[in-house]
């Protein structure tokens, strides 16, 4: 049996976000200040150019809960939870975007919902999400029915950042990259159950939207590495070899063919037929050639760095960010790199 320090520990990624941080922080405090919940908030600081780190520490002075986690330059989101993750001391853990629009007053509510659900993590899902369609909602139901047909998962809203974890879920989990698109399917892959509850979403009162549609085709290359290491991380031979296999056998049938062809031909036309029924030197022949070899060859070289990195981070325990500074947290953690 797991024994935590505190009941919550709630994870926030910033990363220039100065003029909304005093207003969520007061949101977080009013939504949590009439319950029992003893709780941590833990911004990670992504390397801004603003003056979102001092805010904090601003925070921090007001309240001890408030801890700070400054990464030395922009790591990217992903990299903001693994070190939320790796510092959390709560039971349970939630995450937040820092811009306003998810509403800290959910907060009590999904956890609640984890501990009626018996499931190990709770999803949000905006029901009236207030964004943009083009830039933003298309995108999302693209990757959502993209992400859904291939991997299983079903979801409303994997796009969602509030999620509400048991700490053991997040303590698994191996985030690099920009996996953290893909945290329903990694929770699923390692056995966790899941469930979604509607949470209130708000439009961005200030600052600029991170993101946009060109974050769509970055997501679909990111699905074909999830959906590799969900089926074929311990055994690769079995997808490598399938894809040898089948290239081999579409080579060796071609070659076979116009070879057959071509002894046929000479067989009946004489020695100038066969001469003449060069195949070979056709151009379309060694484009088709070429085109295959470098398909296999950028995709199986893509599969080996996904597994080198993957073993990288995990065999050594490796972490995907160095942090500069902690306010409020002992930066002894075994898995904080600091300095």
């Amino acid at each position: 049996m797991h024994y935590y320090d505190l009941d919550l520990s709630i994870v926030i990624p910033v990363y220039n976000e100065e003029e909304s941080l005093h207003s969520l922080h007061a949101e977080i405090t009013a939504a949590l200040k009439d319950t029992a919940i003893d709780y941590e908030v833990i911004y990670v600081d992504d390397g801004s150019k603003d003056r979102s780190v001092e805010i904090i520490k601003e925070l921090h002075a007001d309240d001890p809960r408030v801890i700070l986690v400054s990464f030395r330059r922009n790591y990217g989101q992903t990299a903001g939870f693994a070190a939320g993750f790796d510092n959390a001391s709560g039971r349970v853990v939630i995450t937040l975007d820092a811009d306003g629009q998810n509403d800290p007053a959910d907060i009590p509510t999904m956890m609640e919902k984890l501990d009626e659900s018996g499931a190990d993590v709770v999803n949000g899902w905006r029901i009236n999400r207030q964004d943009g369609f083009l830039l933003r909602k298309l995108p999302s139901k693209i990757a959502n029915w993209t992400i859904a047909s291939f991997s299983g998962v079903k979801l409303h809203d994997r796009g969602c950042s509030m999620r509400a974890f048991k700490n053991e879920v997040v303590s698994e989990l191996r985030l690099y990259g920009e996996m953290h698109r893909f945290i329903p399917e990694l929770v699923n892959n390692a056995g966790f159950s899941m469930v979604e509850v509607p949470v209130n979403h708000r439009p961005r009162m200030a600052g600029e939207s991170k993101y946009g549609i060109s974050r769509t085709f970055r997501v679909l290359l990111d699905l074909v590495t999830v959906l590799f290491l969900r089926s074929y991380a311990d055994r690769p031979m079995h997808f490598l070899g399938w894809i040898g296999f089948v290239s081999g056998l579409g080579g060796f049938s071609i070659i076979s063919i116009l070879g057959a062809r071509k002894i046929y031909f000479g067989l009946v036309g004489g020695f100038i037929a066969f001469k003449e029924y060069n195949i070979g030197s056709r151009p379309t022949f060694l484009l088709g050639i070429l085109a295959i070899i470098l398909g296999v060859q950028f995709l199986v070289t893509g599969i080996v760095a996904e597994l080198v990195v993957r073993t990288y981070y995990e065999s050594q325990n490796k972490t995907v960010y160095k942090v500069k500074q902690m306010v409020g947290k002992d930066p002894a953690s075994p898995k904080a790199e600091t300095g």
